[in-house]
């Protein structure tokens, strides 16, 4: 009877032993619980973090490389335009105008390892602009200018593209014979040089 009892009281303690057990891991792991959480969102946080800050330096990327010389290049066809028909006051008014767009142009949105070359093919066709524009019946005088001109808008479209699809034309009689030459939208030769003396004189060198 005695080894009896003595069973019994061992295995009630071994019962209480086994409960206090059980509650301190489920206490242990309620309290675990909340801290893997707050890891989680703090992980998480400086991940948006870091997206964000890799969203801004693609946006500043975008900014610099968005600069477009689609204006430059409309203003120079209609000034080439008005030379092919022989219209020395249309070309003075193209000139003018191609002039105040250089001008305007924004230096700050140029990609920094492309800008000291735009600003020194820019500041020549400027000038050539310039002279065409000031030149108003002086129509020998504005071709000579176009010449160099079109050298700058071919350097221009090299480094920043078009946006359109244009051609390379030459004349081999152009430049007093030394030939030039010119950028054009259409397949069809109209030469700026020679006018209504020579329209179809040039051929086409290549695609830009």
């Amino acid at each position: 009877m005695k080894n009896i009892i003595l069973s019994a009281i061992a295995m009630a303690f071994v019962l209480v032993s086994c409960n206090q057990k059980n509650k301190e891991e489920v206490t242990n792991s309620e309290v675990s619980e909340p801290v893997t959480q707050t890891e989680s969102t703090h992980e998480h946080q400086e991940g948006d973090m870091h997206d964000g800050a890799k969203s801004e330096e693609v946006a500043a990327t975008a900014d610099q490389t968005s600069f477009s010389i689609k204006e430059i290049v409309n203003n120079y066809l209609t000034l080439k335009n008005a030379l092919t028909k022989d219209d020395t006051n249309g070309a003075a008014d193209a000139g003018k105008v191609l002039y105040a767009t250089f001008n305007k142009v924004n230096s700050n949105s140029i990609d920094t390892t492309l800008k000291a070359g735009y600003l020194d093919i820019a500041d020549d066709a400027k000038e050539s602009a310039e002279h065409i524009g000031d030149n108003a019946g002086k129509l020998d005088h504005q071709r000579e200018h176009f010449v160099m001109l079109s050298k700058d808008l071919n350097d221009l479209i090299k480094t920043f593209g078009a946006g359109q699809k244009l051609y390379q034309d030459f004349c081999p009689m152009a430049d007093d014979g030394k030939g030039a030459i010119w950028i054009s939208e259409t397949k069809e030769i109209k030469n700026p040089y020679l006018g209504s003396k020579m329209p179809k004189c040039g051929t086409i060198k290549k695609e830009l």
